[in-house]
């Protein structure tokens, strides 16, 4: 069947993202994908729109990736990659609504059947669901960036994947397995490429979601799991922008404990540090720095990132030790360092070096690289500078951004085209 003959009823305008007032009556388009062997899930109140796309509508650059892609969006899609008409030179942190969300589901000791796109939009879920009850939810975060020749570019997906597959495990969850994973984030990203932001304007956030959606009452793992995608345009994470953040030491609440989960991202990991993070904001810092809850002296991660401490040529960081998030982000500024010439050391930071130190900067897939201006402890406050980034900060930011965005050489290869 041609693929024009079966959206001949297929509307260029219904693809603008519906507002808040018609979501719940505009009836949603779904891309499916073709596969005898696919068990498909929807919320009961979607129609459905199937469209079968050939293989040659799409071309992917992969020369970089181990993962071949199994699905592609319809040539009728190209009017929808026009750049979504929004204030690109304002964006911030938040949630933009955008055209299309990924979803997947399997049974509790099943495995995940290829899923699909929807119109982006509310889910329903059980009031009893594990997620909701329980907690059993994991989430990752990763960013798309346009280039000028308009393609875009992943960083590091298949390391986002591990890590929600190590999380699921420790959280008594199946997983997507990594080509999946990469293979929705593909689909997903290449669905809302009008919402990738111009070059320099920001990047695409990606958010995809696993939780435990069947309804369970006694404690146990939920019967049933959703894994789910959702994009948002993004500009800066913090307010201050690229400019130095105020961190406050927090030395009586903590974010994390031996033996627990703060090193998988689980969704109770955030909702833990919302207090302190928030009586800090009163107090106008920008964030918190935890300490581990044992001895309380040493640092641990700020709120959403790891943090890195500067002594000459050394860059110290927490090591992972089960309460820290091995953040991506962390990971690939450990690479970077080290192959321009810094000693970096993953080990017991105390947070009396503070005290001393030259520089200090935070990493996360939300911040990249943020430089502190200040940090203070039990009301005493240190300064590293108020004008930006030190000099080994800014030369770590500068690498990794551009490396991201495909402005030099990937040696790393790291990042993953679309085109």
């Amino acid at each position: 069947m041609e693929i024009n003959a079966v959206l001949a009823n297929f509307q260029p305008n219904s693809l603008l993202c519906p507002s808040s007032r018609s979501t719940a009556v505009a009836t949603p388009t779904f891309l499916h994908r073709s596969s005898s062997q696919q068990t498909r899930f929807s919320p009961p109140l979607f129609h459905k729109i199937q469209v079968l796309a050939s293989a040659s509508s799409r071309k992917f650059n992969e020369a970089n990736s181990p993962f071949k892609r199994a699905v592609v969006l319809a040539d009728s899609y190209s009017e929808a990659s026009e750049l979504a008409e929004i204030d690109w030179d304002n964006l911030g942190f938040g949630i933009i609504p955008t055209d299309y969300m990924y979803m997947m589901k399997c049974t509790q000791g099943g495995s995940f059947f290829e899923g699909e796109l929807q119109r982006f939009g509310n889910i329903e879920l059980s009031p009893s669901a594990g997620v909701l009850n329980y907690g059993q939810g994991l989430f990752e975060g990763l960013k798309a960036y346009r280039k000028e020749d308009d393609s875009i570019l992943l960083f590091r997906p298949e390391e986002n994947a591990l890590r929600m597959r190590q999380g699921a495990e420790r959280m008594c969850m199946p997983s997507p397995t990594v080509e999946q994973f990469v293979e929705a984030i593909k689909e997903t990203v290449l669905a809302n490429k009008r919402w990738v932001p111009p070059p320099g304007k920001g990047s695409l956030y990606i958010r995809p979601l696993l939780m435990g959606s069947g309804a369970v009452l006694g404690l146990a793992p939920a019967p049933e799991y959703t894994f789910l995608i959702y994009v948002s345009p993004v500009g800066n994470y913090f307010k201050e922008g690229v400019a130095p953040i105020n961190l406050i030491v927090e030395h009586k609440l903590h974010r994390a404990t031996p033996g627990g989960t703060g090193g998988v991202k689980t969704i109770g990991n955030y909702a833990a540090v919302l207090k302190a993070q928030s009586a800090a904001k009163a107090q106008g810092y920008s964030d918190v720095l935890y300490l581990d809850c044992v001895h309380k002296k040493y640092l641990e991660e700020v709120s959403s990132c790891n943090i890195f401490v500067v002594k000459g040529n050394v860059i110290s960081t927490p090591e992972i030790k089960g309460t820290i998030l091995p953040g991506i982000t962390r990971k690939s500024i450990i690479d970077v360092a080290r192959s321009q010439g810094f000693q970096v050391e993953e080990r017991l930071v105390e947070v009396d070096e503070l005290l001393d130190a030259d520089e200090v900067f935070c990493t996360g897939t939300a911040v990249v690289v943020s430089p502190v201006g200040s940090i203070t402890y039990k009301g005493e406050r240190v300064s590293y500078g108020i004008d930006g980034f030190g000099a080994v900060s800014q030369q770590l930011y500068s690498t990794l951004t551009q490396l991201q965005m495909g402005l030099i050489d990937d040696k790393m290869n790291w990042t993953v085209e679309l085109s």
